[in-house]
């Protein structure tokens, strides 16, 4: 069953279209309205009444208010807390919606809460641009709407049968991820720290370990958080802080002030260098604030430019990440690579500065709490030295947490899951 949702009160046509398109497709379809202006032109199997109830409030409320902003949060709430059942019923194998500003935002919020891997594909006139307050932290599809999704024509139409064709396809694959297989680890990285994350992806799997690496841009950083705050992941390599360089210069590329505390409110072992905090990304050079523009500059490839940083930023950066570290409730270790924090950050590179990295490295030291391991590694962060004695320390923690083989665990687990009589 796929369940479409949409505002009928505006785009009934279009929903009519889509909903004959998935069940050409050979699968039922289920709409649900979150339309609040006026009564559309056929039934959906779940009225906009059912769900501003299901909100807090009721459909003719919402009417007599007028007020569109409280209309969209109701009827997000409400289609966030139907769908939610409906997946938790087993009752739906896919979530596909349309809508412009309006309709998209109530579409986020309303899967939000799905689990990575469900599939859920939202045609947006929104889906250019920055598209993070939509994606969020799931792997929410966006498709263009290229046209305004305001009456049918020849494009759309087309649009529409693909997204059709997409959520079908996705709903009818098999693969599960919650399936255990081996118990993964988090990574985060960038381009400049990818030689470093290599070398040690290899040794965590031959440790038998899984992998799973974060592009630390923001979204990158938010999505590994999230994972770890569900409890999926058994460790996390983080190497790639980045991200607090552009919370705290004001970069489009900050993944927020819950960076870096997932990990440690859970107890996960986790280790955590400076790695490529030496610069901020930014996206082109246009996007660069007039106040950064006389600072050194590079530009790593057409989309991004990245900020050398400065040892006044250095000593900030250093006292907080210190303090995110200091709020652990877990085992945590701190490694510096001492000769570099990035690959344009190493000797002979334009971003070289072991003085402003000195700076960073004292400011962590000093706020730091004695208690906490720090390693300091006379190498640059994608020596395969570093490398090797980050991902050894972390397996090493990993050990002493779990007192067993992790894979044997989990199969033992797995075992006598299999084993155990059935309740029916």
């Amino acid at each position: 069953m796929i369940a479409v949702l949409g505002t009928l009160d505006t785009k009934a046509g279009e929903f009519a279209y889509l909903l004959e398109e998935i069940r050409n497709q050979g699968h039922p379809a289920l709409m649900i309205d979150v339309g609040v202006l006026e009564d559309p032109p056929f039934k959906p199997d779940i009225s906009a009444a059912t769900v501003a109830e299901a909100g807090g409030s009721s459909l003719g409320r919402l009417r007599l208010n007028k007020d569109r902003g409280e209309a969209v949060q109701t009827m997000a709430r409400g289609a966030s807390i139907i769908i939610s059942q409906l997946f938790a019923d087993r009752k739906i194998d896919g979530v596909v919606g349309m809508g412009g500003a309006g309709g998209s935002s109530i579409f986020a919020t309303a899967v939000e809460n799905l689990p990575i891997g469900f599939p859920k594909l939202l045609v947006s006139t929104m889906a250019s641009g920055d598209t993070r307050e939509l994606v969020g932290t799931r792997d929410l599809m966006l498709m263009p709407a290229v046209t305004d999704i305001a009456g049918l024509n020849r494009i759309n139409r087309r649009i529409f049968s693909l997204a059709a064709g997409a959520i079908c396809g996705m709903a009818a694959s098999s693969y599960d991820i919650a399936t255990r297989e081996k118990p993964l680890i988090a990574a985060s990285m960038l381009g400049n720290s990818t030689p470093a994350v290599d070398v040690a992806r290899k040794i965590f799997v031959e440790a038998g370990y899984e992998v799973l690496a974060f592009h630390a841009i923001g979204a990158g950083g938010r999505t590994m958080e999230a994972l770890i705050g569900e409890g999926l992941i058994a460790g996390v390599f983080d190497i790639t802080t980045s991200e607090l360089t552009a919370e705290v210069v004001g970069a489009p590329t900050s993944a927020g002030s819950e960076r870096l505390k997932a990990a440690g409110r859970l107890g996960i072992p986790q280790v955590v260098a400076p790695g490529c905090m030496d610069f901020a990304i930014f996206w082109s050079n246009a996007s660069i604030p007039s106040e950064y523009r006389h600072r050194t500059l590079y530009q790593w490839n057409s989309i991004t430019t990245l900020m050398r940083t400065t040892p006044e930023e250095g000593i900030r950066l250093g006292r907080i990440l210190a303090e995110r570290i200091n709020a652990y409730q877990g085992p945590v270790t701190v490694l510096v690579p001492a000769g570099g924090l990035s690959l344009i950050g190493a000797p002979g590179q334009p971003f070289y500065s072991p003085e402003t990295d000195a700076a960073l490295i004292a400011a962590l030291k000093e706020h730091l709490n004695p208690g906490i391991p720090l390693i300091t590694v006379d190498a640059v962060l994608n020596d395969p030295l570093f490398a090797r004695q980050a991902a050894e320390t972390l397996l090493q923690m990993l050990s002493s947490a779990n007192e067993s083989d992790p894979v044997l665990e989990m199969e033992e687990e797995e075992a006598a899951y299999k084993a155990a009589p059935s309740e029916s």
